[in-house]
């Protein structure tokens, strides 16, 4: 994935599908930093190498569409 990838503009839209209370910590901070609030909330985000390693990071709390 390039810089290329989100200067055309490519979306990914982010799901929480698991609550975050039982979770550590810098997981919950990173479930807010990608701007999800509370479950079922979607986020549309731009498809980023930063945000794709955000996405790794809690890829058990999230789901991913527009892959």
């Amino acid at each position: 994935m390039t810089g290329e990838a989100a200067a055309a503009g490519r979306k990914i839209k982010v799901t929480l599908v698991r609550g975050v209370n039982a979770t550590r910590g810098d997981h919950r901070a990173t479930v807010r930093g990608l701007g999800l609030k509370r479950i079922r909330h979607t986020v549309e985000l731009d498809d980023t190498p930063a945000v794709r390693g955000m996405i790794n990071k809690v890829r058990y709390l999230v789901s991913v569409a527009g892959e």
